[in-house]
């Protein structure tokens, strides 16, 4: 049995730490960025923000002012046995966003659509978003939390089956320039695309794609794994640096996750992350036990699997 204060405490934790320490994998891309971008404004940016992760990590405050939207990734075991179930869990979950929203602080970016009702906590109907996961074989629970903007830096285009790769390469193109013109995404930034599914699914792919993978992450499909890298460089060579400077560092990894779909479609969506990618993930062991890291490793074989069943 998974305690329930582990939980709560585990996610405030993740909270904090998606908001001020940069990932590793990510930091470690701008580093190589801003040692290979040859305009001189984009190479000042790159090495300014590097300059702000430092600061953000001795001053232990939020690395950005606009926190974003903070939400939640949770695979759950299928041997998991959070105290007081699942519904406890997911109140551990919105707890630890209130508690996190004033103690860090974060932002209290979450308002009602209509009436623009601000509770202050980031918590609210159908918010803070957890989306579930699970695994077989294993008694554990990872949490991840993802503060991502909610405003720009997404697209999304229904293409046919005839229009092929190429197809992908233009939309592709086509969104990251006007994103770039139009000041709609934080670049540099990781870039996910969302190939297939239903439409809701392709933007939940894309999403994915962006925010729950690492750089230097390549798909276990080798053809998908080339077209990523592909794309990148596609990404890179539009004339386009941080921040809409003229440079060469737009696109600091670029991710394909898939789904089957409609016979009659190919659906694509398009999801950059901001420059401080803000990500983090708990282990929580069946005793209690936490394990930080990251890496979400949120795809895995079961998750991809294109079987009915599985292996048990």
């Amino acid at each position: 049995m998974i305690p329930y204060a582990s939980i709560e405490q585990a996610a405030f934790n993740i909270m904090k730490k998606a908001a001020i320490e940069i990932p590793e994998d990510y930091r470690q891309s701008i580093v190589s960025m801003a040692e290979n971008e040859k305009n001189e404004l984009s190479c000042f940016v790159l090495k300014t923000m590097i300059e702000n992760y430092a600061a953000a990590t001795t001053d232990q405050r939020p690395m950005c002012a606009d926190t974003g939207l903070p939400r939640y990734y949770v695979k759950a075991g299928n041997d998991a046995r959070p105290e007081g179930g699942f519904v406890a869990l997911e109140k551990a979950l919105r707890t630890a966003t209130a508690q996190a929203t004033h103690d860090i602080p974060l932002r209290p970016n979450r308002v009602h659509p209509l009436w623009r009702t601000d509770l202050n906590n980031n918590v609210g109907i159908n918010a803070p978003e957890i989306d579930w996961s699970f695994e077989p074989d294993v008694d554990w629970i990872d949490i991840t939390t993802v503060h991502k903007g909610g405003l720009f830096g997404t697209d999304y285009r229904m293409l046919f089956p005839g229009d092929g790769i190429d197809g992908i390469k233009r939309f592709l193109l086509d969104t990251l320039i006007a994103f770039g013109k139009r000041g709609l995404a934080c670049q540099p930034a990781i870039v996910g695309i969302g190939l297939g599914g239903s439409k809701d699914a392709c933007m939940v792919l894309g999403k994915q794609a962006a925010c729950l993978r690492t750089v230097g992450d390549r798909h276990p499909d080798p053809k998908i794994a080339a077209l990523e890298q592909e794309l990148k460089e596609i990404g890179n060579s539009i004339g386009m640096g941080p921040m809409g400077f003229v440079g060469s560092s737009m696109v600091a990894d670029l991710h394909i996750e898939v789904g089957y779909t409609h016979t009659g479609g190919m659906p694509m969506s398009v999801h950059t992350f901001c420059l401080a990618s803000r990500r983090a993930t708990v282990r929580i062991h069946a005793d209690g036990s936490h394990a930080y890291r990251t890496d979400p490793k949120w795809f895995s074989e079961y998750s991809r699997r294109e079987t009915v069943g599985w292996p048990s």
